[in-house]
């Protein structure tokens, strides 16, 4: 049995563990799917042994609250408290880091937090400004301590040790001012007036908040997901009763009830046609661009729209089995059992934390142990726990995948979060939607043959087809799109699933496909002609004048015109190449073979997609599924990264980790370079967040102190913050001048422009305002080498660029 739990008070992936160690050793417990995103999970497990609230007081127990049963949306406010500690948090760290380390600069203090003497009043401020800062944060201490007490430490771990270390350092210090003021013991005093961290402790938080807050802007997307596949079925249905149409909500609606579906209206629920005939169109859920013709017999599905014409249905699913239920309880579970990305942070914590700690005690126990005071053994135990917590490391990862997602934002490329970033660089496997990812979606005409002037076949077959409402007239209408030519058409009559009669200066017109041409009794000779066309997955229509064909025209969904190029390049990076598609194998083979695809898979449903992206990664394989229509999402959603074509549904979108905006594949091969890049950056990014700090850890514990007299100086602590810092963004910045070019490559362009006339400060302003007010230039101007150095995000050309210089008042002598 697979039951849905609703699981209230996780907040991160240590949560997502600990619930999960919870539930596993449970008899009868046999798969355990938890998903964060959507604080829910699924647990199979075989009732003969467990219960589902003996599954609930497991999840009680490890401090969490669990239900089951009616599934409930629970609102998810991350971002929106996120947003509150952030603005809290700058709030009272902005007045904080003006008093803690103004002075430095030489920005005036009050008088009463001057000097030696009023050094309890400044430790006093800064203790009370940092307050409220660790109260706002206190989900860090939290999540960070508990992490820690399972054994399990990870970057809140590091963060709450050294905040809170600090801050105890802080508190410390002031007792001890407060001694020396009082046995007047001003040296004492002045070795912890500056001595404080409180500032530390502060900063920590505040950046591991403004972190977060970034990850939480893109977490209600599966939610928003299936809120919108919910809004495909409509919330009434009309029913016959006793020969009555009557009006029912649609969760009324019972097996074997006659539904009635009436042109342009969503069919509710999946039932069989028992009277009537019509035109369907399922794009919805099996990704064919073509309506299907539907009569007596046929099957409807939920969630796909009636096109044209009047059918009567049986019922025969209904609530949680209908077609569009069975959809949406796939991308959940789909983003329930999707791995959580184990953070490099968090792993590098994993060791690091219990290193440092372990120092920290040895530290403690080895100053005691030669003799020194508690006092001298506590100090420099906490100073090693301090220097050990890098401030940058509250920057390393966002800011690089805020700069990454920048980059990619203005090649079209959105980014959702930092765990599809993470995943696309290491993908084996690419499974590609074909309607509307790898053709464009939209039928047009390809072929036209004909033994009449092509004008006036085309002129004849617009006619009629502007007053049909199937999809291949709009296709045509677009090709002939000559209104004022059109002829006055009567007796227009459409036979479903076949095409349309109609008459014109009194000759009989008929316009479909070999069926009708059968009906009518007309000779087909363009049998050898259609049978061509129809290999090359186009469909053919036929016109007759008077009962003798005249001629064809064929439409298809043509292939993008990147598409072909997108893949090879995708095939000689080393990727599989996959294409799944609800469409027929005879169009899916056809494009096979233009593209070259290795392996295709055809005439699949939702679910079926699904499946073999779990097939796939069954066999070890990291798959990124591209696609765009709702049919998609499922598959999007399982797959280790989700990439979804901008033109395509908001659904396939917003189950998607990774948006193609311009919806061209070639922006698919830069997405996974650009995910290489950044992963890449935010891996030395946390080696500069580190590397500093755990220089000072020696210092720190005292190692120089007997044979130099070396003792951790706070502004060596306050350096070694700054430093990783400046290093992690300045680093994280260089991103920004990564451009992919048409082919998916990563370029970057410079210039050197020399520049006469500059004579001051004040010149090499004007022309430095000048160069930077363009878009995609930085500049940096020398007045001593009178030359203007420039880093382009694009090509520009040398003659705006020289003219904006000339209209700053300054001569261009060359631009290399």
């Amino acid at each position: 049995m697979k039951t849905k739990f609703e699981v209230t008070g996780m907040t991160c992936a240590a949560c997502v563990s600990h619930v999960e160690k919870a539930i596993k050793p449970l008899d009868g417990v046999q798969e355990v799917q938890i998903n964060l995103l959507q604080n829910n999970m699924y647990v199979e497990y075989n009732e003969d042994i467990l219960q589902a609230a003996a599954i609930c007081q497991a999840v009680q127990k490890a401090g969490y609250q669990a239900d089951y049963g009616a599934v409930k949306k629970t609102e998810i406010k991350t971002k929106d408290t996120m947003k509150q500690r952030l603005i809290l948090s700058y709030l009272f760290l902005i007045p904080l880091m003006y008093v803690s380390m103004g002075h430095m600069l030489g920005a005036p203090l009050p008088s009463f937090l001057e000097g030696t003497q009023n050094a309890v009043s400044f430790a006093l401020t800064q203790m009370l400004l940092a307050l409220p800062i660790l109260y706002v944060n206190r989900k860090i201490f939290k999540n960070g301590f508990k992490a820690l007490f399972h054994l399990m430490p990870n970057m809140d771990s590091l963060i709450a040790i050294g905040s809170s270390a600090a801050f105890i350092y802080g508190v410390f210090a002031i007792y001890r001012i407060g001694y020396g003021l009082g046995t007047l013991n001003y040296d004492l005093v002045t070795s912890y007036h500056m001595d404080l961290y409180f500032e530390s402790s502060a900063t920590i938080l505040a950046l591991i908040t403004t972190g977060k807050y970034l990850e939480s802007r893109s977490k209600q997307k599966t939610t928003d997901a299936i809120s919108k596949l919910l809004n495909l079925v409509p919330p009434t249905a009309t029913i016959l009763k006793d020969g009555k149409e009557v009006q029912i909500p649609v969760e009324s609606l019972q097996i074997n009830d006659i539904f009635i579906i009436r042109s342009g209206q969503s069919i509710p629920v999946d039932g069989n046609v028992v009277e009537g005939s019509c035109t369907v169109d399922e794009s919805a859920l099996t990704g064919e661009s073509m309506p299907v013709f539907k009569q007596t017999g046929d099957n409807v599905m939920s969630g796909s729209m009636n096109k044209t014409g009047f059918i009567h249905c049986c019922a025969t699913k209904v609530g949680n089995d209908t077609t569009i239920s069975k959809i949406i309880e796939l991308v959940e579970q789909a983003a329930a059992s999707k791995a959580p990305i184990s953070k490099l942070a968090d792993k590098i914590a994993a060791v690091f934390v219990p290193v440092v700690i372990t120092i920290s005690i040895l530290s403690f126990i080895t100053w005691l142990s030669l003799g020194y005071p508690l006092e001298t053994a506590i100090s420099f135990a906490i100073c090693v726990l301090v220097i050990s917590c890098p401030c940058a490391l509250g920057l390393a990862t966002p800011t690089a995948i805020m700069v990454g997602t920048g980059v990619g934002a203005k090649n079209g490329i959105l980014i959702k979060s930092a765990q599809s970033l993470e995943i696309a660089h290491q993908v084996t496997t690419i499974v590609f939607d074909k309607t509307g990812t790898i053709t464009k979606g939209k039928p047009q005409v390809t072929d036209v043959d004909t033994k009449i002037e092509q004008e006036e076949f085309l002129r004849i077959m617009a006619s009629l087809e502007r007053l049909s409402e199937h999809p291949l007239a709009s296709a045509i209408l677009e090709y002939y799109p000559n209104t004022d030519h059109y002829y006055q058409v009567q007796d227009f009559k459409v036979y479903l699933g076949q095409g349309i009669i109609g008459t014109i200066h009194d000759q009989p017109i008929i316009i479909g496909n070999s069926h009708l041409l059968e009906e009518h009794h007309i000779m087909n000779t363009y049998v050898d002609k259609a049978e061509v066309l129809s290999n090359d997955a186009k469909t053919v229509l036929y016109m007759a004048i008077n009962n003798e064909l005249v001629g064809i025209i064929a439409v298809s969904d043509p292939i993008k015109e990147t598409s072909k190029e997108a893949i090879e390049k995708l095939e000689a990076m080393g990727l599989e190449i996959v294409m799944l598609t609800g469409d027929n194998l005879q169009t899916a083979t056809s494009i096979q073979k233009k593209l070259n695809i290795d392996k295709v898979i055809a005439q699949v449903l939702p679910q079926d997609k699904e499946s073999h992206i779990r097939s796939l990664q069954k066999e070890g394989k990291i798959v990124a599924m591209v696609g765009d229509g709702i049919n998609d999402a499922p598959a999007l959603v399982s797959s280790d990264v989700g990439i979804a074509i901008g033109a395509g549904s908001d659904i396939a979108i917003d189950s998607a980790d990774i948006v193609l905006m311009k919806s061209d594949l070639l922006d698919c091969v830069t997405a996974i370079k650009l995910s290489k890049a950044v992963i890449k950056n935010i891996k030395e990014n946390l080696f500069w967040a580190f590397f500093y700090n755990t220089l000072g850890i020696p210092l720190a514990a005292g190692c120089f102190y007997l044979s130099f007299g070396w003792k951790l100086n706070p502004m060596f602590g306050a350096a070694a913050m700054s430093c990783s810092s400046i290093f992690v963004v300045s680093n994280a910045l260089r991103l920004r001048f990564f451009q992919t070019n048409k082919k998916g490559e990563v370029v970057v362009m410079k210039k050197e422009m020399v520049i006469e006339g500059m004579m001051c400060s004040h010149c090499t302003g004007r022309v430095d305002k000048a160069l930077n007010g363009l878009v995609g230039v930085q500049a940096t101007v020398s007045l001593e080498d009178k030359k203007a150095y420039l880093t382009l995000e694009q090509d520009i050309d040398d003659t705006l660029l020289k003219s904006v210089v000339e209209d700053a008042g300054y001569k261009v002598i060359s631009i290399q």
